[in-house]
């Protein structure tokens, strides 16, 4: 699932492991979420979006760019 939580942390200046504190989760597991490798549960989802005070869906784009194309033909 493609995110903005890179962009999000990098806007703070938080590294992968400030962010893992404050989210209460392993450094590897904000990694593997930035890097679309894990989709985060979806309690954890709604830790992420309390934390950047944003939505969801300003955070994680749950369709695949071409699914996105389809969808708008």
């Amino acid at each position: 699932m493609k995110n903005r939580l890179k962009v999000l942390r990098a806007e703070r200046n938080w590294t992968q492991a400030r962010l893992a504190q404050e989210l209460g989760v392993s450094r590897q597991t904000v990694n593997a979420i930035e890097t679309g490798k894990f989709d985060p549960s979806l309690p954890l989802a709604f830790r992420i979006a309390r934390l950047f005070e944003l939505a969801i869906e300003e955070i994680f784009e749950d369709r695949e760019p071409n699914q996105q194309r389809s969808l708008e033909r």
